[in-house]
């Protein structure tokens, strides 16, 4: 094995191992693990969130319904595909400062919201969505945004 081999297998090794180091560190430091769970206090791990995380525990549906109940499609694959995809796009935008404040929902995670609402709520959609006619929906969160979390 010749030396410039052997050294450019060092510097790609450190770099595997630096960046294990750091991705393992951040995991740790931002409670990664918690996002896995369905607790709802993971959510409020970011300040961020913190509002929204208080004005649930006040909420018409704190009872009923956790985070991933409003916020993540049925099924599992799909639940920890959305987990995933939000967390990557939650930590990189938390970590670099680019979200707009106070938060808001993006338009993907808005027609997962409404699907969950739907879904909970199927006898009532059902019998809304008949009288509007033209097979037209009216969307759930069009008149209740604030039912799960109201913060202003």
């Amino acid at each position: 094995m010749s030396y410039t081999s052997m050294a450019a297998g060092l510097i790609i090794s450190a770099l595997i191992g630096l960046a294990i180091g750091v991705g393992g560190f951040t995991f740790l430091y931002a409670q990664g693990a918690s996002y896995l769970t369905d607790n709802p206090a993971a959510c409020a791990n970011c300040h961020v969130m913190q509002e929204h995380y208080d004005a649930w525990t006040k909420s018409s549906h704190h009872a009923v319904a956790a985070c991933n109940d409003c916020h993540t499609p049925q099924g599992m694959i799909s639940k920890y595909w959305v987990k995933a995809d939000n967390g990557w796009n939650h930590s990189l935008a938390f970590t670099t400062g680019d979200f707009h404040e106070p938060i808001q929902i993006k338009p993907r995670n808005l027609r997962v919201t409404e699907a969950q609402c739907r879904h909970c709520h199927t006898q009532i959609v059902e019998a809304l969505d008949g009288p509007h006619g033209g097979g037209e929906s009216i969307s759930c969160i069009r008149c209740h945004a604030n039912v799960g979390h109201y913060t202003r």
